[in-house]
C-alpha cells in the first residue's frame, strides 16, 4: 500500500517529535532559576562520595602496613568531609558581602602560613608544603591560599569595575604583585602544580573582567619562561618531562608512576575490575590514594566511571560559568568564573597526568583526592557557588515557594526550628 505525500510530512513530524520533545524538556529544565543550585549541590555530593569510597579502597592496603589498620586514612578524610559538609552548608547561607570581606584576611593569612612552612614545614617527595601539628594533623597552606586569591582578585577587580573602564595597569597592580607573591612563597617550597593552579585563576580573572589579548599573551610568555627557567634548575623536574614524554623508557625510574597509572587505567577496561578489586594499590602505583587516585577509578570502575567523574566535573564547570553569565554583580561574576579555573583546571591537570598527556605536577584531584587541607577550601568555594547561584534571576522566588529545606525541617522536628505560622483564629 502506497503512503500519500500528504500522508508523508505527518509521518515525518510523529517520527521526529520524541526527539525535539526531549530537546524541548532539556531546554525547559535549563532555563530553570535553581538548575544551577541543584547542579552544584548534586555533582559537589556525588563527588565527594565516589572520593571517600575510592580513598577507602585505594589506601587500604598501604594504611594496614603503616597504621595496622585499613581504615586509618579513610577515617581521616571522612572526619575531613563531616567538617567540610556543614562548612559548605554555612557557606551557601552567606551573603556575597562576607565573601567580599573575607577574602583579604584569607589572602593574609595564607602569605603568613606559606612564610611559616619554609621555615618549620616538612619536606616529603622534594617538596616542602606541610606544617604538622600535634595528634598527627597536617596543613597544607598553599590550599587556602587558592581561595583566598579568588575571593581576594575578585573583590580588587569588581571595585575597579565599578568605577568605569579599567586600563591595563589598574587590572595588574596590585593583583599581580600578590599572585606572583604567592607563588614565589609556593615555588620556594617547590611546588610547580599549585603554581600552575594560582596562574589559571589570575588569567581567569583578567579574562572576566576584560582584558586584552595582547595582555594575555605577554603574560603567557612571561610564565612560559618561568616555567622553562624553574625546569632548568630543578633536577627532578627535568626527570618529570623525560618522564611525560617517554616514560617506558625509564619504568623503573623516573616513570615508574606514570607507568603504573597507565597500566591501571588499561586494566580497567569498559567496566572495570570491580570496587575494591585493585591490583596496583598493592604497593605498585605510588600515592593511589591522592594524586593518582583517577587511575584507581579507571581500574576499579572502567571507562564508563572515569567518563563519570568527567562529566560530574563538566557539570561544575557549566554550573559555574552559569552564574558567571546569568548574576549582573561584578563580585560574583569573577568569583565565579576563578573558581571554576581553580576547580575544574585542577582537576584537568590532575586527570590529564595520570592518562599521560600532561606531566605529572603533584596535585590532588578536587573532592576525590585524599588530604583535608585539599578538600576543606574546595567545599568552602562550593558552598559560595551555591550562596551565588541563589542570586540567580527568579532564585529567591523558586526557594520561597519551595518552603524550607531538609534541614529546616530537621529542625523544626525538634523544635528549634525558629518561628512557625501560626494559625489565626477569629
Amino acid at each position: 500500500m502506497s503512503t500519500t505525500a500528504e500522508e508523508k510530512p505527518g509521518a515525518a513530524q510523529r517520527s521526529g517529535s520524541p526527539l525535539r520533545e526531549q530537546l524541548a524538556a532539556l531546554k525547559e529544565l535549563l532555563e530553570k532559576p535553581l538548575t544551577t543550585y541543584y547542579l552544584v549541590i548534586m555533582c559537589s555530593a556525588l563527588l565527594l562520595a565516589l572520593g571517600l569510597m575510592m580513598v577507602l579502597s585505594a589506601s587500604s592496603i598501604e594504611a594496614l602496613q603503616k597504621t595496622g589498620s585499613p581504615f586509618s586514612w579513610f577515617i581521616k578524610q571522612s572526619l575531613s568531609a563531616a567538617v567540610g559538609v556543614p562548612l559548605m552548608y554555612a557557606c551557601a547561607r552567606l551573603p556575597a558581602k562576607f565573601f567580599r570581606w573575607a577574602g583579604y584576611p584569607l589572602m593574609a593569612l595564607s602569605i603568613i602560613a606559606l612564610v611559616m612552612v619554609l621555615f618549620i614545614g616538612s619536606s616529603e617527595l622534594g617538596a616542602q608544603r606541610w606544617i604538622y601539628l600535634p595528634g598527627g594533623l597536617t596543613i597544607q597552606p598553599s590550599e587556602p591560599a587558592k581561595l583566598g586569591l579568588v575571593l581576594w582578585g575578585a573583590d580588587l577587580l569588581a571595585r575597579r569595575a565599578r568605577q568605569g573602564r579599567i586600563e591595563w595597569r589598574q587590572m595588574l597592580i596590585p593583583l599581580m604583585p600578590g599572585t606572583v607573591l604567592l607563588a614565589v612563597l609556593v615555588m620556594l617550597g617547590r611546588d610547580l602544580g599549585t603554581t600552575l593552579v594560582l596562574f589559571m585563576i589570575f588569567l581567569a580573572l583578567l579574562w572576566v573582567v576584560g582584558a586584552p589579548v595582547k595582555l594575555f599573551g605577554g603574560l603567557m610568555a612571561l610564565a612560559m619562561l618561568a616555567a622553562i627557567i624553574m625546569i632548568k634548575v630543578e633536577p627532578y623536574r627535568m626527570a618529570r618531562i623525560g618522564a611525560f614524554l617517554d616514560p617506558w623508557a625509564d619504568a623503573q625510574g623516573a616513570g615508574y608512576q606514570a607507568v603504573q597509572g597507565q597500566i591501571a587505567m588499561g586494566s580497567g577496561s569498559w567496566f572495570g575490575l570491580g570496587l575494591g578489586s585493585s591490583r596496583q594499590k598493592w604497593s605498585w602505583l605510588p600515592h593511589g590514594e591522592s594524586d593518582f587516585i583517577f587511575a584507581i577509578v579507571g581500574e576499579e570502575l572502567g571507562l564508563m566511571g572515569t567518563l563519570m567523574v568527567v562529566a560530574l566535573f563538566g557539570l561544575l564547570g557549566y554550573a559555574g560559568l552559569r552564574v558567571a553569565v546569568r548574576v549582573n554583580d561584578p563580585f560574583v561574576r569573577l568569583a565565579a568564573a576563578a573558581m571554576v579555573a581553580w576547580i575544574v583546571g585542577q582537576a584537568t591537570v590532575n586527570m590529564g597526568a595520570v592518562l599521560g598527556v600532561l606531566p605529572i605536577t603533584g596535585i590532588p584531584l578536587p573532592l576525590v583526592s585524599y588530604g583535608g587541607s585539599a578538600l576543606l577550601p574546595t567545599l568552602a568555594a562550593l558552598g559560595m557557588l551555591v550562596s551565588f547561584a541563589k542570586r540567580e534571576p527568579g532564585a529567591k522566588e523558586a526557594l520561597a515557594a519551595r518552603g524550607p529545606g531538609p534541614a529546616a525541617r530537621a529542625l523544626s522536628w525538634l523544635g528549634l526550628g525558629g518561628t512557625t505560622r501560626r494559625r489565626v483564629t477569629r
